[in-house]
């Protein structure tokens, strides 16, 4: 039986962050391939156009043999939700163990999730920890442990673990803002998102002005 992971998300932009944390899913489990699902239209979110957004997701995991992107999302009418694309994706790669990357914050809020209960068994949980702000491992594990508590109350189980990944302060909404900040200024001061996302994702977005005034 394959083991394959699904990482989902609105990517917007992807950076550095997000490629660490597949990297070291992909050795600590082991997975033999990761799923990257990008978001359609993310719920209670501005996000650039979904093409935009694919493609510096392409440019960013093509070194990458053991990442793929999955538009599963594009032929679905109505709400997309988690459980869906898992059962979607289930039907394109028969005879495999699921895991499901996400970041502590939002698997904390999993037992609110559209038939999230039942989507809790459906596969193993891969979490990135939270050690911003003062909080350390074991605070994060007793978020983890309190919704496991949550869903064993109406006789769910659920399989999780934390990923070894290193501190990394980068977030796509930090980018999003240099990246505004940056559109009055000159283009030889543009360089505040180089390192923080791959740099053919940082040319196209320079290329396209997203992020700032002039967006596409």
């Amino acid at each position: 039986m394959q083991q394959l992971a699904i990482f989902g998300g609105t990517f917007d932009p992807v950076h550095w962050g997000h490629l660490l944390l597949a990297q070291t899913a992909l050795y600590q489990v082991p997975l033999e391939k990761i799923i990257w699902v990008p978001s359609l239209n993310p719920p209670h979110k501005k996000a650039v156009s979904f093409e935009h957004r694919v493609e510096m997701l392409k440019l960013a995991v093509r070194e990458n043999p053991a990442f793929t992107i999955s538009l599963i999302e594009v032929n679905r009418s109505g709400n997309s939700y988690a459980i869906n694309t898992l059962i979607d994706l289930s039907s394109f790669y028969p005879n495999t163990h699921w895991h499901w990357i996400v970041g502590l914050d939002t698997f904390q809020t999993l037992p609110r999730w559209h038939r999230g209960h039942e989507l809790a068994q459906m596969c193993d949980w891969l979490i990135a920890p939270r050690l911003l702000g003062g909080e350390n491992v074991t605070q994060s594990e007793l978020i983890c442990k309190q919704v496991e508590q949550q869903l064993r109350k109406q006789s769910h189980n659920i399989r999780w673990q934390f990923l070894n990944i290193p501190l990394v302060g980068v977030s796509s909404s930090l980018i999003r803002q240099l990246c505004h900040n940056d559109s009055v200024k000159t283009t030889s001061d543009r360089l505040s998102i180089r390192y923080l996302v791959p740099e053919p994702v940082r040319s196209y977005i320079t290329a396209h002005s997203l992020y700032s005034d002039k967006s596409e």
